[in-house]
């Protein structure tokens, strides 16, 4: 049977930038073992299974796959998957700004817009809020695993940590955007990282590379099969969790673009929104811009 895909650049406005993602269409009938193979075909950060919804008021139905595994839920995915339903719906006379995508982690809500036949936004919120998890790695360790010095790590009340909001990153704050520079998936990497939940670290400073963004981002993940992943909309989700626990943010509405991907030629831009009510995130949002790059069939 033949399956038709596309890919996106996603979290971003032109091509050759942001985050690549295949998106297979046609999905029915693929068992996890065969989408597992098309994930490590393809070899991007995530490939995305597009089938029925359960639900007939829902969109789609989707599940995402690293080269590594299945995740219950992506930033990444979700836009891009968003993006081209919009557009695909547009074409086909029927438009909508709203929709509902079935993902692992649960029903999530995207609102999108489209831009022209090939590109869009989308913002989702997210489906959980994010939670604070135990560190168990020593600031020591985490500068080893990550070709730093300890002195290199933190700044204002920020500290390493770990959060979730559908997956558990490691937040690892870092005092300069030249020390996120340097940071790397060292020898110790594996053998450092083996004790925090999904092994990954997403690496931050304050200091941006363009005015008017409010993060820069790194994310080193080997153990998916993407050594660093240009732009991840779950790991800046569950930063919304530093941000609360360091950051304190007043309440009313928060709006933070998280920079991501530069070191790797491949700038991408993250927006962050968050609610806060009575001191504690009510709710929150990750948006972003997508652009199709290619079209095909996978036979």
């Amino acid at each position: 049977m033949k399956r038709r895909f596309v890919t996106l650049d996603v979290f971003t406005t032109r091509r050759h930038a942001g985050n690549p993602l295949a998106v297979v269409l046609q999905s029915e009938g693929l068992d996890t073992e065969a989408m597992q193979a098309i994930a490590k075909e393809f070899n991007l950060s995530e490939t995305v299974f597009v089938a029925p919804p359960e639900k007939p008021e829902h969109r789609a139905s989707i599940r995402i796959f690293t080269p590594g595994g299945e995740l219950p839920f992506a930033g990444h995915p979700t836009v891009g998957t968003a993006v081209w339903l919009a557009l695909s719906d547009d074409a086909e006379g029927v438009p909508a700004d709203m929709l509902v995508l079935e993902e692992k982690v649960g029903p999530v809500s995207c609102a999108v817009s489209i831009k022209g036949s090939h590109a869009g936004h989308a913002t989702f919120t997210l489906p959980r809020l994010p939670e604070q998890l135990e560190q168990r790695v020593a600031d020591a360790q985490l500068a080893e695993a990550l070709g730093l010095d300890p002195a290199d790590l933190g700044f204002d009340a920020h500290r390493p940590s770990v959060f979730s909001a559908g997956v558990a990153y490691t937040t690892v704050p870092v005092a300069s955007r030249e020390g996120v520079a340097r940071a790397k998936v060292a020898g110790a990497f594996e053998r450092v990282m083996a004790a925090t939940p999904n092994g990954n670290a997403f690496v931050y400073c304050r200091e941006t590379t363009e005015v008017g963004h409010d993060y820069h981002a790194r994310m080193f993940w080997p153990g998916s099969g993407i050594v660093e992943d240009p732009a991840t909309g779950s790991a800046a989700a569950a930063f919304a969790g530093a941000i609360m626990a360091y950051d304190k943010p007043r309440d009313g509405d928060h709006r933070l673009v998280i920079e991501q991907g530069y070191e790797m030629g491949r700038p991408s831009q993250i927006t962050l929104e968050m609610s806060v009510r009575g001191g504690v995130l009510a709710s929150a949002r990750i948006g972003g811009s997508a652009i199709v790059v290619s079209e095909g069939v996978l036979l």
